[in-house]
């Protein structure tokens, strides 16, 4: 049997995080551009089926916001509807060294919380930093392994984030922290199979997780036990979802409390897959560069074998999506419609979009070639050759992520898709400005006022 641990990875981390402390100025910036963007995001996904269905199975009535509907919900409803909202349509923050998203999981958890007991805003501001910080601390410690054993890592990971996150919020005991993130390892759950055929679980992992981490948190704080060593025990955590027991958990605690790798979370500007965002960049160049759609015979592209799985193959289905959501997890599909139609937003991810025969016929001529080299997932790269049917050759390399570390979006560009978004959403300019007032306010009130994101 494994000797425990003196101090466990997760007691060295509440003496990190579970006192409160001045956040870094980075830190409350990002805060602030997550709770802009995520609720844009929710906007526009209010009157999906996915969600309609979610809240129709869960609703149950308490204090708490569900972005862009009438009525107030319990902490579960609300977490689990938000956090399904926030992801479903692939448009929200990731975190390029996971890649997780983290904001999709924290800020519904927070949020809820918050209202549920009335917290103020400067903890419920802390509860997200904390939580989307521990979220991105847990992908240094096995990198790819979880996607390979076949988990998503933004909802196993979500759930422990969530907990910490909530703990910290509530400004839980160190030993209480503990215990939630402890238990918060036993609800952690999320398998990749959606990718089959473009089915709906992953949409709805950031809301479990989210109010899976919730009700950790909840009943650490009435006294339950969690194990100390959920994290680098001998049947730990990342012993059943990476099948390893050599996690670097030194790369996932060195600086921890004082460099905040959150504070570099990426924003979206395609509604898909962020590893396909590079391939759509070096698309449009191309064509902006004068390549012709229709003069194309082939495309090859080099990639990192570590997304291959998820975003390359099966080869015909991605090059063929059946239907818009499994269009988000296909480069072919994101390449070709970034030449014909120079964007990847939401509307280029609806049924009509995804089955335009002009678009199928491109991806069709969409192929790989593994890179060896590749940096993925220290870094999102993207390449596009094209062959043309004369013969001649083109291509393009990016060689980061556009909303990440290298090329962030301006805060203009973030104030630009929260209002595009609640106008595919349905609200009204008004509506739009009296949330982002709210959202803005919420950091340094007494007690945040978030009725202004109900319809």
């Amino acid at each position: 049997m494994k000797t425990l641990p003196a101090a466990s990875v997760t007691e060295q981390l509440a003496a990190d995080f579970a006192a409160p402390a001045a956040l870094p100025a980075r830190v409350t910036q990002m805060v602030d551009a997550l709770l802009m963007d995520l609720t844009g995001i929710c906007v526009a996904a209010r009157n999906t089926n996915y969600v309609q269905a979610a809240l129709q199975a869960t609703n149950e009535p308490g204090a708490c916001t569900l972005i862009g509907h009438a009525g107030a919900f319990n902490p579960a409803t609300a977490a689990l509807c938000n956090g399904t909202a926030a992801h479903g349509e692939d448009y929200d923050d990731t975190f390029e060294g996971g890649p997780v998203h983290a904001g999709a999981v924290i800020v519904p958890a927070l949020l809820a919380a918050t209202e549920q007991h009335a917290l103020s805003g400067a903890d419920f501001v802390r509860g997200i930093a904390v939580g989307c910080e521990v979220m991105c601390r847990l992908c240094l410690v096995a990198p790819k392994l979880v996607h390979k054993a076949g988990f998503h890592p933004t909802a196993v990971f979500g759930a422990l984030g969530a907990a910490a996150g909530v703990a910290s919020a509530l400004r839980l005991t160190p030993k209480q922290w503990v215990d939630a993130v402890g238990i918060a390892g036993s609800m952690a759950s999320g398998i990749i199979e959606y990718l089959a055929e473009g089915t709906w679980t992953k949409r709805m992992h950031p809301g479990w997780a989210a109010q899976a981490g919730y009700r950790a948190a909840r009943m650490a704080q009435a006294g339950f036990s969690g194990p100390r060593t959920v994290l680098d025990g001998e049947h730990g955590f990342f012993h059943a979802f990476a099948n390893t027991d050599a996690g670097n958990f030194t790369a996932m605690l060195d600086g921890a409390g004082t460099q905040w790798l959150c504070a570099d979370i990426a924003f979206k500007p395609y509604a898909c897959g962020t590893m396909a965002h590079p391939f759509i960049d070096c698309a449009r160049k191309l064509v902006a560069e004068g390549v012709r759609p229709e003069e194309i015979a082939r495309i090859e592209c080099e990639t990192a074998e570590g997304i291959v799985h998820r975003l390359w193959e099966p080869l015909a289905a991605k090059q063929q999506p059946l239907n818009g959501y499994a269009a988000k997890f296909s480069i072919p599909y994101a390449i070709a419609v970034g030449m014909l139609r120079d964007d990847a937003g939401l509307i280029d991810y609806e049924e009509h979009v995804v089955h335009d025969p002009a678009v199928r016929a491109l991806a069709a001529k969409v192929h790989y070639v593994i890179d060896p080299d590749n940096p993925y997932p220290k870094q999102f790269s993207g390449h596009v050759k094209v062959t043309l049917k004369d013969g001649s050759a083109r291509e393009a390399r990016q060689g980061h992520f556009r909303g990440g570390m290298e090329q962030p979006l301006s805060s203009a560009d973030l104030e630009a898709k929260f209002r595009a978004n609640c106008v595919y959403g349905g609200w009204p300019a008004a509506q739009a400005e009296r949330a982002l007032a709210a959202l803005r306010a919420a950091p340094s009130a007494n007690r945040p006022d978030f009725s202004s994101l109900r319809n």
